[in-house]
């Protein structure tokens, strides 16, 4: 049954209605108040009052009922099965994108980000009370992972730890791996630098058109060898939020240097066409802006698949507007096997765009990055993308609406969240993006946010069962 929507009806000096989220199901309304966030003229975070959000919760979902469901260790259905190929892959079946794992069973990669121990002094003397090494860290967070549904993990995680974890264990963690071919290219070369939440480039281009980098690549890749043989590894990110814009012709064009490699094949782009730059139309831009993905997924992509053919290549974690342009879509879909994409600034998930993602690609896609702040943590929360909201139920509620959006699309193959731990605002050394922010799911001593924790399990623990109401409903 689809609900009815409601549009947003404000009455000056009295009150207003939010907006109903274009979500299915016969399901109690519910909102939640957070602060959007934006940038000022230099760059600052800017948030603004506090607004409602209509917000779909699974408790609220007056006729799921959720049935036990079998499954396997990595999570996946056993009432779906498919060939077994001993690694990760993805499949669509009657029209549903799915995961399957290395047994052949159907599922999805939720995951949790950057699973690692924190640097602080805070944090060291936490972890001395709470853990006698390493290993008791992992085995432990290990244990609470599964216990709250996740069954992966993604980028800035200790994979040599959860490797060690997966061998002493009957029910694994999948992993992911980051080679930062670009910015690690990019650091040998000379001329990045940093910004919040990840690498600068000169002109904000990046260096794909150097004949040096295909070679870097190649000679990076010959590490994945180490990997290729794991059931347990999910696959590859080959860099992190890089500056794939429709502003990228002019990016290259304006390049103070005139010997550069990416000026030069930018001119030579426009001349082979008959275009001066004042003729520069957006579908030229779109055009030019498919023509440098090409050339780097394209190395990226045969130098992992080169060292490692067994597992997926999930793309570079895409995060701006260049994931709603249609050529440079298709062109990421000709080399990956699914396509990542950071997905702030929306409270739920707009079903025609992740529609678009897999109507342009060809290929399911994953989130690989989204979260809000408690205001309740006691920490600023001025750092970083996500939104704040008042209090760790509120979080939890975020994470179940977000969820379902992207359970209900049929495209997404599995979500990562940002992260495992808080922002310590002690620690100097923090990147810029990290310094004082309530993203974890656990606080800087270690402690679990409980009702965060309880939403994601509610949610995580049913996802099968949801997909199956979701999917009944949309027929």
């Amino acid at each position: 049954m689809r609900k009815l929507l409601i549009a947003r009806i404000c009455i000056p000096l009295l009150f207003c209605v939010p907006a109903r989220a274009q979500q299915s199901g016969n399901y109690l309304s519910e909102t939640v108040e957070a602060k959007t966030r934006s940038r000022d003229a230099s760059g600052s975070p800017v948030f603004s009052d506090w607004k409602p959000f209509e917000t779909r919760l699974v408790a609220n979902i007056r006729d799921f009922k959720p049935a036990p469901v079998e499954l396997n260790k990595y999570g996946s259905s056993k009432s779906i099965k498919s060939k077994k190929t001993g690694f990760f892959r993805a499949e669509k079946i009657n029209n549903r994108w799915w995961i399957i794992d290395p047994e052949g069973y159907a599922g999805l990669n939720i995951a949790m980000n950057s699973v690692n121990t924190g640097n602080s002094e805070r944090n060291k003397e936490a972890y001395a009370q709470k853990f006698t090494n390493n290993t008791d860290w992992i085995q432990k967070t290990k244990t609470q992972l599964h216990d709250l549904g996740f069954n992966g993990t993604g980028s800035w995680s200790n994979h040599g730890a959860v490797i060690k974890a997966n061998d002493q264990s009957k029910k694994p963690l999948s992993y992911t791996i980051n080679w930062n071919f670009m910015s690690s290219y990019g650091k040998k070369r000379g001329g990045t630098y940093s910004v919040p939440g990840h690498t600068g480039y000169p002109g904000n281009v990046i260096f794909v058109f150097d004949p040096e980098f295909e070679k870097f690549c190649d000679e990076h890749a010959k590490q994945l060898a180490t990997y290729k043989d794991d059931p347990n590894l999910f696959g590859y990110f080959s860099d992190n939020e890089m500056p794939f814009s429709l502003k990228n012709l002019e990016g290259y064009l304006h390049l103070k240097n005139k010997e550069d490699h990416g000026y030069l094949a930018a001119k030579k782009w426009l001349d082979e066409r008959n275009i001066t730059q004042d003729q520069i139309t957006d579908k030229d831009r779109a055009e030019f802006l498919a023509f440098a993905a090409d050339k780097y997924f394209s190395i990226v992509s045969n130098a992992i698949k080169k060292y490692d053919p067994n597992h997926m290549y999930l793309g570079s974690r895409l995060y701006s507007s260049e994931k709603n342009v249609p050529a440079f879509m298709k062109t990421v879909g000709k080399y990956v096997d699914i396509v990542s994409i950071n997905y702030y600034g929306v409270w739920t998930p707009n079903s025609k765009m992740l529609a678009n993602w897999e109507k342009w690609s060809g290929k399911p896609f994953i989130i690989t990055e989204y979260y809000t702040k408690g205001m309740d943590s006691g920490l600023p929360n001025i750092s970083g993308a996500g939104w704040q909201v008042k209090t760790q139920e509120d979080r939890g509620k975020f994470y179940q609406n977000y969820c379902l959006a992207l359970l209900e699309s049929k495209t997404c193959v599995g979500w990562h969240w940002f992260k495992y731990q808080d922002n310590d605002p002690s620690n100097s050394k923090a990147e810029a993006s990290n310094q004082d922010a309530n993203k974890g799911i656990v606080d800087n001593d270690y402690n679990l946010y409980i009702p965060l924790a309880d939403k994601m399990r509610e949610l995580n623990q049913n996802y099968i069962q949801l997909i199956n109401y979701l999917d009944n409903i949309n027929k």
